[in-house]
C-alpha cells in the first residue's frame, strides 16, 4: 500500500513538473515586448524587410508615419483581415500615436498567433521627442 501511494505521488508530481516547464516555454515565447524609439529606428533602418506596422487611422497616417510603414488600422472591423497578409513568423513592430492603441494591436496580433511582436513605448509622440525622422 506504501509502493502504491508513493508511486501515485510520483506519477502527480511528474505531470505537474511538466506541465509547469511547458507553460514556463508559452510564457517565454508569447510575450509583446515593449521596445524604444531608438529600438524600433535600429531595426527598422537596418532590414527593409521588417513588418513595420501603424495602426492609427487613415487621416493620422497620411499626416505623418515612420518609413516603410503599412497602415493597419487597429479600430477598423477589417483589421484581422488584414494583418493576415503579413507573415506571422517574422516579427512585427507596431506603433501608434501614444502606445495604447498599438498595445491593443500586439495583444491581438500575438493572439492571431504571430511569432514575435515589438510594441514601440510611447509611440510616434515620443519618436519624435527623440528627434527621429517621421514620413509625409
Amino acid at each position: 500500500m506504501k509502493n502504491y501511494f508513493f508511486l501515485l505521488a510520483l506519477a502527480l508530481f511528474l505531470t505537474f513538473q511538466s506541465c509547469k516547464d511547458a507553460n514556463a516555454n508559452v510564457a517565454s515565447t508569447s510575450e509583446i515586448e515593449l521596445i524604444s524609439p531608438q529600438q524600433v529606428y535600429d531595426a527598422v533602418y537596418s532590414d527593409e524587410s521588417v513588418q513595420l506596422v501603424d495602426v492609427r487611422t487613415k487621416e493620422e497616417f497620411v499626416v505623418s508615419h515612420l518609413k516603410g510603414a503599412q497602415n493597419i488600422c487597429v479600430t477598423s472591423d477589417d483589421f484581422e483581415q488584414k494583418v493576415k497578409t503579413l507573415d506571422r513568423t517574422q516579427p512585427v513592430y507596431v506603433y501608434c500615436k501614444k502606445g495604447a492603441r498599438s498595445a491593443n494591436a500586439a495583444k491581438k496580433l500575438r493572439e492571431m498567433g504571430f511569432a514575435k511582436v515589438y510594441d514601440m513605448e510611447g509611440g510616434l509622440l515620443l519618436w519624435e521627442e527623440n528627434k527621429l525622422e517621421t514620413e509625409k
